[in-house]
């Protein structure tokens, strides 16, 4: 390393102040210190070395050649509910967990402003009166030697890191990486805040539809019971088949009661996601959102998946965080250069302190050369390079799960699609079915038997349409989320890669 520094065999250099630039700086005098630091320095320095863990690319994630389509960053208007849009933008606005999330960014942001600050010259100004024995075995002779005085110290200090090594830089580097990615972390919360909105509100929908299904088979069961009153009356039936028909239609109140109990829970939910509390409830209504309208969804995984999640976007800002926290832990095995200077009254006695006499200056370079740290510096710079392996591996991590989420999610909705409108075909032939059987029981050409198992398969096959449709509109949503919804990723989220691995 210290031969490939200086431009050659160490016993064949001559070490001059002209084979170290940045020495130039520096008065002459002071040139044969500073190249015996840096030579000291430079041989200590290892090589950087690749990191352990290799980054995943999109080109081997078998994503399509097909983008995704525009998606509104207002997405859930294609709901048409006044409702959902108003509510939506109390979560935006009130919600604790994006509330956390802007904390965290004004922290990054006051981290960066920081490490920005390290750049220029820093001022302090110190200051000291002490009562103290003075040796008369040093510098002042008697009568001050071997007395008790007043020594009083007022200094203006200036230091100025000159980063030679780039490693502030570094640093300021890293700070912004990390602050960005903790921007990009407010759209990825959004993101997740959208899908448990969307869940919640098409639950509310669901439980709505559940009391209107748990509401009709009170009204049927209770024809039948009419009907089987009808039978008995005229001893066409027993009092054993008009007891059923009692408890069928008891049974059915009570999944009334359970339904609403459903829906007052769902409310609870999306007042608390808003921000909101229990005086909220009341104001949240029955939804009437349109779960047929279309959501721009992709049909295969999309060719820009990587690029439009703000998740991804911002594990990549963090691999080069990491990357530039290696570089700052690399520069610590060279001398720290800096320049400083002092102005100030140093005195022996308080009267005499701002006497001009006792002014007191100087100005010079100070230099910082690890020499023996037992191994301190290198484990450092090890962590270093374990961070940015885990930095690595996480982002691998979140491709991954992002590619599997939306392959998911494509899956489920092109399938619930399918038995959707299978479902369909058997919700009518089971309406059909009930009516046949009524009828029948009506003329009396049938037993109570026939119409009970029909009103039973009418419900089930009502409940199961219900909750494919649920499942459905929330698998369209989780797809467009997957897909990075509407958040906009600005050029800087999606780069701010660095330069050497």
């Amino acid at each position: 390393m210290c031969g490939k520094l200086f431009g050659g065999s160490l016993r064949k250099t001559r070490i001059t102040s002209e084979a170290l630039p940045p020495a130039r700086m520096l008065s002459k005098p002071l040139h044969p210190l500073v190249a015996a630091a840096l030579l000291l320095g430079a041989c200590n320095v290892p090589q950087k070395t690749p990191p352990l863990v290799t980054e995943l690319v999109s080109q081997d994630l078998g994503l399509s050649h097909e983008p995704s389509p525009p998606i509104a960053e207002d997405w859930w208007k294609a709901f048409n509910d006044p409702q959902a849009d108003r509510l939506a933008t109390r979560l935006l606005q009130s919600n604790p967990t994006l509330q956390a999330a802007m904390a965290r960014i004004r922290g990054a942001e006051a981290e960066l402003a920081g490490a920005q600050s390290q750049l220029q010259p820093q001022v302090n100004l110190d200051g000291s009166v002490q009562f103290t024995r003075l040796s008369d075995e040093y510098v002042l002779p008697a009568p001050y030697g071997g007395s008790w005085r007043w020594v009083s110290d007022i200094q203006a200090r200036m230091r100025w890191s000159l980063d030679f090594w780039g490693k502030q830089a570094a640093l300021i580097g890293r700070a912004a990486n990390i602050a960005e990615a903790r921007r990009l972390d407010i759209l990825a919360a959004r993101m997740a805040l959208a899908a448990s909105f969307s869940q919640a509100y098409l639950g509310l929908l669901v439980s709505w539809q559940n009391i209107d299904i748990a509401r009709q088979a009170v009204e049927d069961r209770r024809t039948i019971l009419d009907l089987t009153s009808s039978r008995a009356e005229a001893g066409l039936e027993n009092e054993a088949a008009l007891e059923q028909a009692r408890t069928l239609l008891a049974a059915a109140e009570v999944d009334v009661m359970a339904a609403e109990a459903e829906r007052d829970m769902a409310v609870h939910a999306l007042a608390a996601l808003t921000g909101q509390g229990a005086g909220a409830y009341a104001e949240i209504a029955r939804p009437t959102a349109t779960l047929d309208n279309t959501l721009p969804l992709p049909r295969t995984l999309p060719a820009d998946l990587l690029a439009r999640r703000p998740d991804i976007a911002a594990a990549r800002l963090r691999i080069s965080a990491a990357m530039r926290g290696r570089d700052a832990a690399h520069a610590d095995f060279y001398p720290n250069i800096d320049l400083t200077a002092a102005l100030g009254f140093q005195a022996v006695g308080l009267g005499n302190l701002f006497n001009s006499d006792a002014l007191t200056a100087g100005a010079g370079p100070a230099i910082h050369l690890p020499i023996f740290d037992a191994g301190k510096i290198r484990a450092q710079y090890d962590l270093a390079g374990a961070e940015l392996d885990l930095a690595i591996a996480d982002y691998n991590g979140a491709v991954l799960a992002a590619v599997r989420q939306t392959a998911d999610s494509l899956t489920q909705v092109q399938s619930l699609a399918v038995r959707r409108e299978r479902q369909q075909a058997v919700l009518d032939s089971a309406t059909r079915a009930l009516g046949l059987a009524e009828e029948r029981y009506r003329l009396g050409l049938s037993d109570q038997i026939p119409v009970l198992t029909a009103e039973g398969m009418l419900l089930q096959a009502r409940r199961q349409m219900a909750a494919l449709n649920a499942q459905l509109a929330t698998q369209r949503v989780a797809l467009l989320l997957s897909i990075g919804g509407g958040v906009a990723i600005s050029e800087s989220g999606q780069q701010g890669r660095g330069d050497d691995r």
